[in-house]
């Protein structure tokens, strides 16, 4: 089954599937804290960004590197990230508090790296030019080793991590779909929760077009807000 939307009312209608056997693989409470403290002992503020974008956002690799600087939008008190999804689909995710305090680093950091500022790219390597997918799962490779995870860590991991978290804290599957950017809710119901509880959905008979994508939108900002919460990781990391 496809996940689908309703054009006139802005609001999913995608059906729900059965969860599968075999999820995909995402960290436990224990490995999630040591792989963020490793994180946090980074001292380049690029790498630092750039290893919490697929965990606080669920950013796939290729979406992370493909990253503009006009993609991230940043205020006092919150922020929200563009990214650009297979098939060219948009998703709009509010930043959590650390991925924005890690993306205000980076930034300033940046204005100051060689020709960076010849380029839109948010990540960059040390020529100034985007950061290549290569280059940045060495990254989170480097830092998954440094955290004494076993090598099979990549951006994969920690976007199923992100989603994990989410759903076994009882986000509605498809709001994680569409944090996630999946097209098919099956792939996120792959993501295995015990006794998985749904958040109520704004009824289309009673709500406008636009009352319904603000309720939706609500609803997946309160998943972001709600992520450290569930995670219970100390908040400096």
């Amino acid at each position: 089954m496809t996940s689908t939307s309703d054009e006139a009312s802005g609001v999913a209608t995608a059906k729900r599937a059965e969860i599968a056997d075999a999820a995909p693989r995402a960290f436990d409470h224990k490995a999630q804290i040591r792989y963020l403290q490793a994180v946090q002992a980074r001292s380049s503020p690029r790498d630092r960004a750039l290893a919490r974008v697929p965990f606080y956002a669920g950013a796939r690799i290729a979406e992370t590197v493909a990253l503009d600087i006009d993609d991230i939008g940043l205020s006092a008190r919150k922020g929200i990230l563009r990214i650009y999804g297979k098939g060219q689909r948009v998703r709009e995710i509010s930043i959590h508090p650390q991925l924005r305090k890690a993306s205000e680093d980076w930034l300033h950091e940046r204005r100051d790296w060689p020709r960076a500022g010849d380029g839109p790219a948010l990540l960059v390597n040390q020529c100034g030019q985007r950061l290549s997918v290569r280059g940045a799962h060495y990254v989170i490779t480097g830092i998954a080793a440094r955290a004494g995870l076993d090598e099979s860590v990549t951006a994969h991991v920690l976007r199923h991590s992100f989603a994990t978290t989410l759903v076994r804290g009882g986000t509605d599957l498809i709001i994680a779909a569409e944090l996630l950017g999946h097209a098919r809710l099956e792939t996120t119901g792959a993501t295995r929760a015990p006794a998985p509880r749904s958040a109520p959905k704004p009824s289309t008979c009673c709500l406008s077009r636009s009352g319904a994508l603000q309720a939706r939108e609500r609803q997946r900002n309160a998943a972001i807000a709600g992520f450290g919460r569930i995670l219970a990781v100390p908040p400096d990391i």
